[in-house]
């Protein structure tokens, strides 16, 4: 396969044209410089002294602050140090700019000077397929190959494509191991081009063989040419009898597989051999562009918005009568520890913080589970939580009552778009956006009266609109009207304080990959959510209680 390439001149007062080269740290410690485009746009607003620019105008999903030199990661909130260098590793052009040139040249444009000759394995192997060419011309589409009985004296001819049409793929291959292609060294001549030296001599009538003059070089031969060369000299290859191996992608995060690949595209370029790159796969964060025309509400679903305000579930009198609907008392407790003060529930609690109005030798037993505990040390667990009248086994989190949580006012927008999710070709997608405003922490938060920051939002969430991806949404309503999404925390992936942060329910912030792990294909993300969910007490019955 042929494929055009290009390069490209960068105006000199550009990132480039200014030797200016803008990085990221990665997780191993080293830095990774952005692609060309993403450092020019840095530059220009580095110079323009812009605080920070938003990359999301070119595709990708990040902010630059460039007074704390961060990369933000507007999804995840992760933070990565970035740095400027004014070493440019190549080469750069100066004075006036060139004229625009392709490959094939004219037959009349003017030779290159001379180079000296290179003596490395690769340059012999380049330059012998391209004295042969030379030497044969384009009219040898048909190459002969090796002398082994009973083989016919000549190979049917290669059909000829049309111009402009794709060459056969899958013909890429290396005769034998890389490593003897490499040490072969100067005697690669006589071993790799024997065919194409039979081909010659028996398409050339007599006379002409010798007539180089009359004959173009390799640059002035045109596409259809060039693909015809190389499909024959893949069919050489093939038809030698030499067993083959063919050249697959190498992918995967370990910098020894980009080398190996580039060891074999160099090896295989270097045989005359078609070889094509491709780059990884990108990460895509949202799906096309949907207009609001096309987005639909979700059946059996009311709205297509939700609201939350600050406003609490109802709580109990005191602690006292909320506990005693989940509690029976135990007059002789086992001669076990109490799991919360570490004490033996048959002496007293060894609570220290502030005395509730219970005696600290009662037991009591959670009537589901069955743990059992000082009533001293459930009355002040209760306390120090959210107060809504619900209460959770610390030892294996059961829940009673309705748990709500101290997720901060916004709003949730939910409905379907035309796209399908990757492993949900079948359906379109359900797409959900939270929008969290910052504010003022409330007395149920970790530090009130304090100021909280909500980074990345809005946040675009995506569940397949399939019959368990609209189960899973009516129960994300349900978490949400309990404020048990979103909290208010340290981010584990900043290290922000007093930030909005997700609250232990998964959500696929990615539309058209997984690269991130927050993607789709994933057959078992709506199991998982489902599990999650149900850890906070939130199951289809939770649906039900709903619509009391």
């Amino acid at each position: 396969t042929i494929r055009p390439v290009r390069r490209s001149y960068y105006d000199p007062s550009s990132a480039p044209g200014k030797g200016v080269v803008w990085e990221w740290e990665n997780d191993s410690g080293s830095w990774t410089p952005y692609d060309m485009d993403v450092g020019i746009t840095i530059q220009r607003a580095y110079e323009k002294q812009h605080p920070w620019v938003d990359l999301s105008a070119i595709g990708f999903c990040y902010v630059i602050d460039f007074a704390t030199m961060g990369q933000i990661n507007r999804q995840t909130q992760r933070q990565r140090r970035i740095r400027r260098r004014l070493d440019m590793v190549y080469p750069l052009v100066s004075g006036t700019l060139p004229k625009s040139q392709s490959w094939p040249a004219s037959p009349g444009a003017a030779a290159a000077p001379p180079v000296p000759a290179c003596a490395c394995p690769q340059c012999l192997l380049v330059m012998s397929v391209k004295a042969t060419v030379s030497a044969a011309g384009p009219s040898t589409a048909t190459l002969q190959p090796r002398k082994a009985p009973p083989a016919p004296p000549t190979a049917p001819k290669a059909p000829a494509p049309a111009p402009g049409t794709k060459a056969p793929d899958g013909m890429a291959t290396v005769r034998g191991s890389l490593k003897p292609l490499a040490a072969q060294g100067g005697r690669r001549q006589a071993a790799s081009t024997p065919a194409l030296s039979l081909a010659s001599s028996a398409a050339s009538p007599p006379g002409v063989g010798g007539a180089k003059a009359s004959r173009p070089a390799l640059g002035t031969l045109n596409r259809s040419h060039l693909q015809r060369l190389a499909i024959a000299q893949s069919r050489v290859l093939i038809a030698s009898g030499v067993p083959t191996v063919p050249v697959k992608n190498l992918t995967g995060s370990s910098p020894v597989n980009p080398a190996l690949a580039g060891i074999t595209g160099i090896l295989m370029s270097a045989a005359g051999l078609p070889v094509c790159l491709t780059r990884p796969p990108k990460l895509v964060l949202h799906p096309p562009p949907v207009s609001k025309s096309e987005i639909q509400s979700i059946p059996g679903i009311s709205h297509t918005c939700r609201k939350t305000t600050k406003k609490q579930a109802k709580k109990g009198k005191n602690p006292e009568e909320v506990l005693k609907k989940y509690l029976q008392k135990v007059r002789h407790p086992l001669d076990e520890d109490c799991t919360i003060c570490m004490e033996c529930l048959s002496a007293p609690s060894g609570y220290k913080g502030p005395q509730p109005a219970v005696k600290p030798d009662l037991v009591g037993k959670l009537v589901k589970c069955g743990h059992i505990f000082h009533l001293h040390c459930l009355v002040a667990m209760y306390n120090n939580g959210n107060k809504d009248g619900s209460l959770q086994c610390p030892t294996c989190k059961t829940i009673y009552g309705v748990k709500t949580g101290t997720q901060p006012p916004g709003k949730m927008e939910y409905h379907i778009i035309p796209h399908a999710l990757p492993g949900h070709s079948e359906c379109k997608t359900i797409r959900i956006i939270y929008n969290i405003p910052p504010g003022v922490q409330g007395p149920e938060h970790p530090n009130p009266g304090k100021s909280f920051t909500a980074r990345g939002f809005p946040r675009h969430c995506y569940l397949p609109d399939s019959e368990k991806g609209r189960k899973v949404l009516k129960l994300l309503l349900v978490a949400w009207d309990r404020r048990l999404i979103f909290a208010i925390g340290t981010s584990s992936t900043t290290g922000e304080s007093d930030t909005v942060i997700w609250n232990e329910i998964h959500h696929k912030t990615e539309f058209g990959s997984n690269l991130t792990g927050h993607g789709y294909p994933d057959i078992n993300y709506l199991d998982n959510v489902l599990t999650e969910l149900a850890a906070q007490g939130i199951t289809e019955e939770s649906l039900a209680q709903e619509k009391d």
